[in-house]
């Protein structure tokens, strides 16, 4: 089975609409790391764990470009950023997923660059319409 974990409800629209099953954990580390506790506690060995959502990142990102959150260096942050030096990409709920996730065997973390720490700039349609333009790209890198 496949479990896809996001923050927002935003971000679970993609996947609701291509009938996959998404969970939404709230804003935040924490939020993130009590539901992904809660769903590795059902998994089986061969399920597959994906967190997808929305980040900032520095201007060497293109708005829209896909971040594998595990080969890239992603900042976990406790609220949003607008400093453009301090960071490289940031998000909010990482460091839940990758706390809680810490046994499974096959998870995967995306993140889609929303804006380059202007979090002003973000909207729900706009974050939805980031994660509608990947959701192929997403799936496929997973082998759904």
């Amino acid at each position: 089975m496949i479990y896809i974990i996001v923050a927002l409800k935003a971000e679970a629209q993609a996947f609701i609409d291509k009938k996959i099953p998404v969970i939404i954990s709230g804003i935040g580390a924490e939020n993130m790391f009590k539901s992904t506790n809660e769903i590795v506690k059902k998994m089986k060995e061969d399920d597959i764990l994906v967190n997808v959502g929305i980040c900032g990142a520095s201007k060497k990102y293109k708005i829209g470009q896909l971040i594998d959150g595990f080969a890239e260096e992603l900042s976990c942050v406790d609220k949003e950023i607008s400093d453009k030096n301090k960071y490289n990409i940031v998000d909010m709920e990482s460091a839940g997923f990758i706390q809680a996730s810490l046994a499974v065997k096959n998870k995967y973390m995306y993140k889609i660059v929303s804006d380059h720490f202007e979090p002003n700039i973000v909207t729900k349609d706009g974050a939805k319409k980031l994660i509608f333009d990947k959701i192929d790209e997403i799936m496929e890198k997973i082998k759904c």
